[in-house]
């Protein structure tokens, strides 16, 4: 991880909706730090720095937050984002200490190709470390290149830096390289699983009209009697 990024942050004394928008127009963004025993500081941050901050850094992003003249490590814990504009509405951090350890989720970075008709399953999307907090892992990688069927990598298997440690189950399956099912396989399975759970589908229409036509050549030919 590189050296935390500076960001100026100026101390929040007006709260509630109307302020959140308020501060949201002039292109800012609502933040809390936690941590430390410390009651919490409620601060508002500059939106594209910010922004751009959080996207260079992350998940687990650190900043050095200067809040009036007062450095602090932060760390992101939780940013929410609105679901139309996706742009950031709020943040929370937590506080922290140069060479303090810290629990975080390190997302996985799967990247080549596997052999040919294999399917390269992502059984667990991040896994927990221990590291300090300025140097946390920004992902962990894993390479797939030409990896064939049956191929496995667990957690024991993660190259982690030097001062990380590995806090999930040294067997929790990562990556799983399997068989590639083909589209028929596929909806063979699919029929099975309704027909196990009782699903049952309409028939098409032309197969209803198709039944239906001798009854109806029948009424005819009795009327014609």
């Amino acid at each position: 991880m590189s050296a935390p990024e500076k960001i100026a942050a100026e101390s929040r004394t007006e709260f509630g909706k109307g302020a959140a928008r308020r501060i949201r127009r002039e292109d800012k963004i609502p933040a809390v730090i936690y941590g430390h025993g410390n009651e919490p500081v409620h601060v508002i941050l500059p939106g594209h720095q910010t922004m751009m901050a959080l996207k260079h850094g992350g998940a687990n992003a650190l900043l050095a937050l200067d809040v009036e003249g007062s450095e602090q490590l932060a760390l992101t814990k939780d940013v929410q984002i609105d679901p139309i504009r996706r742009v950031i509405e709020h943040v929370d951090f937590v506080a922290v200490k140069r060479g303090e350890k810290v629990t975080v989720d390190v997302p996985i970075h799967v990247v080549g190709d596997a052999a040919a008709e294999t399917l390269v399953v992502t059984e667990n999307a991040v896994v927990s470390v221990e590291a300090e907090a300025t140097h946390i892992p920004e992902f962990f990688e894993v390479s797939v290149e030409g990896a064939e069927v049956g191929t496995q990598v667990h957690a024991k298997d993660l190259d982690l830096p030097s001062g990380t440690t590995l806090l999930a189950d040294e067997e929790l399956l990562i990556v799983n390289v399997t068989q590639q099912i083909s589209a028929e396989a596929l909806e063979a399975e699919l029929e099975d699983a309704e027909a196990e759970a009782g699903i049952e589908h309409d028939a098409p229409e032309a197969e209803t009209e198709g039944a239906e036509a001798p009854a109806e050549d029948a009424a005819e030919g009795t009327d014609s009697e």
